[in-house]
């Protein structure tokens, strides 16, 4: 069976969680969350960078930061994973769902207008398969009506709206480090704080609502707790596997992209003759080669192919379920129908896709594909 996926490891994971372990300071924020913080923050321009144990968890750190309350509503896609929406939730907030473009999974930026009203906090787009939203229109709607805008940039490492990095736009970003992103540490993620005014607070949040990361630079005397929070750091371990794939990002996202390429230039002629779709690439966006997905004609066809796939030793998979009509969320769901984003639920199928790719493998899913549509 060819996996959907394969956690790639550069080969220094174990020699830097070594030196973790031999520096004595193996909790959170030691050396090698330090060097992390440094390369994320260089090489991205972040005002400031926290690493979490989750990009969950950089999430709920944004819905505490711009002060969540019960009745707020928040507009988040529907087409997205569960974290999206259930870090405000816990925060009490009210879930708006925007549908997707008809192009893309991403949400459609041209009808958020229509969302908006007194009771809104925030907006939170997410950038499917690393592919930008229209943040320029976003954050023009942002500004008109005083709203946050953090980005679920879970999927997007290392990809760019009109040159600037995803995850840098927004007031806040949140980033995921999970087995089956391009650069992985097994779980973890990030925290991108672009606003100054939540620097301070921020890590505060991020230290169980104590000032210790003050006191440990020396700043005050002594730390106590002073705000809400919660354990959201990881161990100095995690940061040290992290850094050893965030050394490779660049030899890591140049193989990816060329899995990419080949997927989309063999099986071109197959979407020309109607049997599916491929990924739209916006001009204003960059395609960070996160996941290569095809866009079924119908539900039964998708189900069809990953079934074939299956049977012939290929592990394809659907993605997200709309949230709107989840069982936890439908009977709270109070908007109108969402075509969009459900036909992207009852269509996407995700590919196999990871660094140890192998020519003969890809060519396999390739030909088993073509195999499918063909007969």
């Amino acid at each position: 069976m060819i996996p959907f996926n394969k956690p790639y490891l550069t080969g220094k994971e174990t020699q830097y969680i070594f030196e973790a372990v031999n520096t004595g300071h193996i909790s959170g924020n030691g050396t090698f969350t330090k060097e992390c913080h440094r390369f994320l923050k260089d090489s991205f321009g972040f005002k400031k960078v926290l690493l979490t144990t989750s990009c969950t968890d950089a999430l709920e750190m944004a819905a505490m930061l711009i002060n969540i309350q019960p009745g707020d509503e928040v507009i988040i896609p529907s087409y997205t994973f569960v974290s999206t929406a259930l870090a405000f939730v816990r925060q009490g907030a009210d879930i708006v769902f925007a549908d997707s473009t008809p192009e893309h999974p991403n949400l459609d930026a041209t009808k958020l207008e229509s969302l908006i009203n007194s009771k809104t906090k925030a907006i939170v787009p997410v950038h499917y398969a690393g592919v930008a939203c229209d943040m320029d229109a976003i954050m023009e709607l942002a500004h008109k009506h005083q709203l946050y805008v953090i980005e679920d940039a879970a999927q997007a490492i290392d990809s760019y709206y009109k040159g600037r990095p995803l995850g840098t736009i927004g007031h806040l970003s949140a980033f995921s480090f999970h087995e089956t992103k391009n650069i992985q540490s097994g779980e973890g993620g990030f925290l991108g704080i672009n606003d100054e005014k939540f620097i301070k607070r921020a890590e505060i949040l991020w230290e169980k609502g104590t000032n210790r990361a003050e006191f440990f630079r020396g700043e005050v005397n002594k730390y106590g707790w002073v705000d809400t929070g919660s354990s959201f750091l990881p161990s100095d371990i995690i940061a040290a596997f992290l850094f050893a794939q965030l050394e490779h990002l660049h030899e890591i996202q140049n193989r990816r992209k060329e899995i990419w390429n080949q997927y989309f230039k063999s099986l071109k002629e197959l979407e020309t003759e109607g049997y599916f779709k491929l990924p739209v690439i916006p001009e204003y966006a960059t395609n960070n080669a996160h996941m290569f997905y095809l866009l079924c004609n119908t539900a039964d066809q998708r189900n069809q192919l990953l079934t074939f796939l299956k049977q012939h030793g290929v592990h394809a998979v659907f993605h997200y379920l709309s949230l709107h009509s989840s069982p936890f969320y439908s009977n709270k769901y109070r908007g109108n129908p969402l075509p969009n984003s459900d036909h992207f639920s009852d269509t996407l199928v995700r590919l196999p896709f990871y660094f140890e790719l192998s020519e003969e493998h890809q060519l396999k899913v390739i030909h088993t594909i073509e195999r499918f549509f063909r007969s």
